[in-house]
């Protein structure tokens, strides 16, 4: 499929993953932004929502507001990914900036690196479907 903002748009309509469409939104929100269409995704998927790009998931107020609103889809992913890599130690998947003190993400910096991960992971799944960007993410 080649990467428009029918594309895009017909993806938000289709799913019913309420992720899926604030991720929609964010691409559809920004496309005049951009001349060149696959930087909106590699950008965030090269740098991370870390980088301050995603200018909705920047201060801790909005990463767990976020996290909270998307919370059962975030942690699906979050274990599609796990079981792939075999990995279940969060702390191996997100490195030191992971609390091991707080398995359950109920504290802000937990929280705030799922709502990032979840973002990125399903913005690679929307960029995924896009011939353009299969080689690049």
């Amino acid at each position: 499929m080649k990467l428009t903002l029918q594309n895009i748009k017909s993806i938000k309509q289709k799913t019913t993953s309420l992720l899926t469409k604030r991720v929609c939104n964010y691409v559809i929100e920004n496309w005049t932004s951009y001349d060149n269409k696959k930087a909106m995704f590699t950008d965030v998927l090269n740098y991370g929502c870390q980088s301050g790009i995603v200018s909705d998931l920047i201060y801790y107020s909005d990463t767990v507001k976020f996290y909270n609103k998307y919370k059962d889809e975030i942690n699906e992913l979050l274990y599609c990914i796990s079981a792939d890599c075999g990995i279940f130690d969060l702390s191996q998947l997100f490195g030191d900036n992971w609390d091991k003190e707080d398995p359950l993400a109920n504290e802000t910096s937990n929280q705030n690196l799922l709502a990032w991960f979840g973002f990125e992971e399903t913005l690679r799944n929307i960029g995924m479907q896009f011939e353009e960007l299969q080689d690049c993410i």
